[in-house]
């Protein structure tokens, strides 16, 4: 029997839930995860970072988890978005201020729907990437390397993960990243 590949998982929040402040969220949503299933075996540290984009709302608190759980990659986003609802999450504006943010980062080395897809979805010009959603899951998350508050996380618990299209480690990527971008990413 194969191990399930490990799913790495980007948190985040500005705004408060009936957990409390983001902080309280964020682990409140990893016991979800777990209730729902799911095993935790890594957590990152927590991090303030700036809203993106920059003036949408107040500072998020980011993290990374890496967990594994059984099922299809579209159940596990589909109980990712049941556990955001249970925080008050509404999806009314894309990057806007939430209680609660569980973005499906990678499933071992698993490129979804192909490479073709996500080409068009990583080189997406960035005045199209507040308005355009994606009709079907896109693995790994298609600018994940463009975003120091999903990877300096993700390289607490992930630094040698390879992306599978780019061919790059969380560290490499963290690396690649401006200097400016690194910096704003302060750990908690």
């Amino acid at each position: 029997m194969t191990a399930a590949p490990k799913i790495l998982i980007a948190l985040g929040g500005n705004m408060p839930s009936d957990a409390g402040a983001p902080e309280a969220t964020l682990m409140s949503a990893l016991y979800a995860m777990e209730h729902a299933g799911a095993q935790v075996h890594a957590v990152s540290e927590f991090y303030r970072t700036p809203c993106f984009p920059v003036g949408y709302g107040p500072d998020y608190v980011n993290a990374a988890a890496k967990i594994t759980c059984d099922g299809e990659p579209d159940q596990v986003l589909a109980m990712l978005h049941d556990i955001e609802a249970q925080f008050g999450r509404e999806r009314v504006q894309r990057w806007g201020r939430r209680t609660l943010d569980l973005d499906l980062v990678a499933v071992g080395d698993l490129t979804l729907p192909d490479q073709r897809i996500h080409a068009e979805w990583r080189n997406l010009p960035a005045d199209q990437q507040t308005s355009a959603v994606p009709d079907q899951l896109i693995l790994p998350h298609p600018r994940m390397q463009d975003r120091a508050f999903v990877l300096i996380p993700l390289c607490d618990i992930a630094p040698e993960w390879r992306h599978p299209i780019l061919g790059h480690t969380v560290r490499q990527m963290v690396d690649a990243l401006p200097s400016e971008a690194q910096k704003e990413v302060v750990r908690l």
